[in-house]
């Protein structure tokens, strides 16, 4: 079975029935030569005692897709890459919130890309797949959800640009949602308006309806019946009375502690007082007439559902969040600058209890990050890295490679900053940046973007405007809507949505957005990026207040960078047979050497400034051009009958003629001339080939002038 839509002049496929049948839900995607299959699968029986939905998506990019062979010892695809693993958040994201409220039950979607095209759409096509194979499927799904990406032409928006367009475009942009409204955004731009963000959403949107429309055609066609979840114990109205009565006075105080770890402990000191108060033979009686029934988990489900509805209704009737801030405020902010002696940058960025430590490390061309995708290979001379200690929130747990989350994290930080970082040629260095997050209680990847600027700044980067992130949250019921400005972790938890917006005092660079409800309205998201951008300017303001521009010395430790341009034909000189010349000139003076042969770019990097100044001039002297009129003083390396051959400069040889070596005419060139002597010489013609003709006469003319 199949169905189609045309989207940019091209046909969307969507193919069922004929690839992985034993799938509860099977689809393959395709547009133009890009085919990904989409499969779900969900367990029959729920799990226990689950607060969240138990959904896996993986994004898989196999390398046949392309036509290659991956590289590596084993030539087989291993773990997933940063990619797959960020392809396979975007796919999540928009999807996790449709599932019905008590779906327990273990599911998994994967998207495997089967042919790669130009059409730089195979993360769209997943969501759109992954959707797709979940409302035809058995599975309970409040979808369908559809997803485009959007760029911005020359003031002009296009949706799902490629490879080419991308590159010229401002606005790198995913949006996803339902028939009705957006329920994920996720992308970065060029210090684009508020205005223009909003206007970009409502164009997705127009596409992502069709989209809808397109795969409910498909379900109506061959759609399964939905199942049944199985019913579980509703929560006992009589117990969850009991236990509002036993807290009623004491959960108003427990959630004003102002500290995250004190509020917590109040928190759970209150919830173990009530189990202990009430898991007892008399109350177990009561409610189930059973001395021998448990019950803990029920008491902690309701007291959690307690918890949730008190600190929503504090904020929707009275403006009273947790920590005692009005919606629109934001946490303390503290930054310092260089706190560690031999790093390169280093920046400390404090707001609330969420705490960054953020540090620069400038490298050469041999520290770039190689990039093997499905695209071809690529070379990256700017990353950040972002880690989530787990003494940061009190926890204790191994410390093991970076999760999903921390990939995730990491790249909306990078993105973020990707469009101030200075091109190559102006600033020739690799840059990484690693971000320790030390403390955590909420928006530790805006930390992370304010922690960086400054520690870029720091380190003499020469970016081209501080960067700052908030977080912005929402809580919404029946007409009543409050949105919040730098949320903390428990409004995120408990809130409905989680809004990341990071820009400059220009606009916006990157974005992030998750909701987990149906959607929200343009309203909403045109108030929250206007809150956003209040909060962005006075987070600038507080860094600018420790560093308002990046330094304009590096440090000490950091290399030393120096660009020569020569002419191209002049590398194979430098590098010389075998690598030679390199190879001696990088073990005299200890710096590393980099050679871009086509443009004749030739960089030196070094700690040590004298060093490097010695390669300088050892190159210059390998490169340097004979120039008429100008006199050398040279070493005579043949004698013929004619005159003889001397070396001006290093690799670089003429010929002085007879006819040019004395005033008066000689009869032999070695009754004048010896072999190795040092004779002063002057450039008088430089032939088609390049070889210069010399002239010891004028050159003697010269000087006895100048005596």
């Amino acid at each position: 079975m199949e169905v189609e839509i045309e989207l940019k002049g091209k046909k969307l496929f969507l193919e069922t029935g004929f690839l992985a049948k034993q799938a509860d839900g099977s689809v393959i995607v395709k547009f133009g030569d890009t085919h990904v299959l989409c499969t779900v699968v969900s367990e029959k029986n729920p799990k226990e005692n689950l607060d969240f939905v138990p959904l896996t998506v993986d994004y898989q990019e196999k390398a046949y897709a392309a036509g290659k062979i991956p590289g590596g010892f084993f030539k087989r695809e291993g773990k997933p890459s940063d990619r797959e693993v960020l392809i396979s958040r975007i796919i999540d994201r928009p999807i996790r919130p449709l599932f019905p409220e008590g779906f327990n039950y273990e599911t998994q979607g994967i998207a495997s890309v089967l042919s790669y095209g130009d059409e730089n759409i195979a993360d769209i096509l997943s969501i759109i797949g992954i959707s797709a194979a979940l409302t035809i499927s058995d599975i309970p799904f409040e979808g369908p959800v559809g997803a485009v990406r959007v760029g911005r032409i020359e003031d002009s928006f296009v949706v799902n640009p490629d490879n080419e367009e991308i590159e010229k475009s401002e606005l790198n942009l995913v949006v996803a949602g339902t028939e009705l409204a957006v329920t994920m955004v996720e992308g970065g731009g060029n210090e684009i308006s508020e205005e223009t963000l909003t206007e970009a959403l409502k164009f997705a949107h127009e596409y992502i309806k069709q989209i809808v429309k397109f795969q409910k055609e498909l379900q109506n066609k061959i759609g399964k019946q939905k199942r049944a979840l199985l019913t579980k114990n509703e929560e006992n109205s009589k117990l969850k009375e009991i236990v509002l009565k036993t807290v009623a006075d004491k959960i108003e105080s427990a959630l004003f502690v102002k500290s995250k770890q004190e509020r917590q402990q109040a928190i759970n000191e209150l919830l173990n007082e009530t189990i202990t108060s009430l898991n007892t033979d008399e109350i177990r009686n009561k409610i189930y007439n059973d001395p021998a029934k448990d019950l803990t988990a029920e008491i902690t489900k309701i007291f959690e559902k307690i918890l949730e509805e008190k600190i929503r209704n504090n904020i929707l009737e009275k403006g009273l969040r947790v920590d005692g801030r009005g919606p629109d405020e934001i946490r303390p902010i503290t930054c310092k600058i260089g706190i560690l002696p031999r790093v390169h940058g280093s920046a400390i960025f404090t707001r609330g209890e969420t705490q960054a430590l953020v540090a620069t490390t400038l490298g050469t061309s041999e520290d770039e990050q190689k990039i093997d995708s499905l695209e071809g290979e690529a070379f990256k001379t700017f990353m950040l890295h972002y880690n989530f200690l787990p003494f940061s929130v009190g926890e204790v747990k191994p410390l093991r490679g970076p999760g999903r989350r921390e990939i995730g994290h990491g790249y909306l930080a990078e993105r973020a900053l990707s469009y101030v970082i200075p091109p190559k040629e102006e600033f020739p260095y690799t840059i990484r940046v690693v971000s320790d997050i030390l403390e955590s209680n909420g928006s530790s990847s805006m930390a992370t973007v304010c922690g960086a600027t400054l520690s870029l700044m720091d380190a003499g980067v020469p970016i081209k405007a501080p960067v700052a992130g908030v977080a912005m949250g929402l809580i919404q019921q029946q007409d009543k809507t409050v949105i919040l400005t730098d949320i903390l972790g428990m409004e995120d938890h408990y809130g409905d949505m989680d809004f990341k917006v990071a820009g400059t005092q220009n606009g916006i660079t990157a974005f992030q957005m998750d909701v987990k409800i149906a959607g929200i309205t343009y309203e909403i998201f045109e108030k929250a990026l206007q809150q956003a951008k209040k909060a962005r300017l006075h987070i600038l303001q507080k860094m600018a207040e420790v560093i308002s521009e990046p330094k304009k010395e590096l440090s000490p430790f950091a290399p030393r960078i120096y660009t020569l341009q020569v002419k191209p034909e002049k590398i194979r000189d430098i590098i010389g047979v075998g690598g030679k010349v390199i190879k001696g000139i990088i073990e005299e003076t200890g710096v590393k050497i980099d050679i871009q042969d086509k443009e004749g770019i030739v960089r030196i990097a070094s700690t040590n400034e004298a060093s490097a100044i010695k390669a300088i001039e050892i190159i210059k002297g390998i490169t340097q051009e004979a120039e008429i009129g100008r006199i050398y003083m040279g070493k005579v390396t043949k004698i013929v009958d004619f005159g003889a051959f001397v070396e001006i400069l290093p690799g670089v040889e003429g010929l002085l003629h007879i006819s040019q070596i004395a005033e008066k005419r000689i009869q032999k060139v070695s009754d004048v001339l010896k072999l190795g002597e040092q004779i002063p010489v002057k450039v008088i013609e430089i032939d088609e080939l390049g070889r210069p003709r010399l002239s010891r006469k004028e050159a003697l003319r010269v000087t006895e002038n100048k005596a």
